[in-house]
């Protein structure tokens, strides 16, 4: 895994974890890896993974077993997409509309490089 130095690993984890559930990757019900199977895939210390799981549990995305493992919650996919949803609102998009204004870029410029973009992937 690439790590991005501006970002806690522990919360690109959580990321990764996220995009997958979102992906439909990981399914409700399914049993997360465990820490030091997750730490060695990745290649981080095991406490980094606790830390990343610990929240996701806080979050109600991932559900704790003692004894047993971690989840993917009933409702993981609904918070998932809630926790995104405020990431990106609240620290992405304001960043994109920051350049958007030093660029002189309209929303309706944007709006043709998403569907540009959405078309493309849609076809590969």
């Amino acid at each position: 895994m690439n790590w991005n130095s501006n970002k806690a690993i522990y919360l690109q984890i959580v990321d990764r974890i996220i995009d997958e559930i979102l992906a439909g990757k990981a399914q409700i019900g399914d049993r997360a890896l465990s820490v030091r199977e997750y730490a060695a895939q990745v290649q981080v210390n095991p406490n980094t993974v606790v830390r990343s799981y610990g929240f996701l549990e806080t979050e109600g995305i991932l559900l704790n077993q003692r004894g047993i493992g971690f989840f993917i919650s009933a409702a993981a996919q609904e918070k998932a997409r809630a926790f995104k949803r405020k990431e990106f609102m609240e620290e992405i998009l304001p960043e994109v509309f920051r350049t958007m204004d030093l660029l002189q870029m309209s929303i309706q410029e944007l709006n043709d490089c998403y569907h540009q973009n959405i078309n493309h992937e849609k076809t590969n």
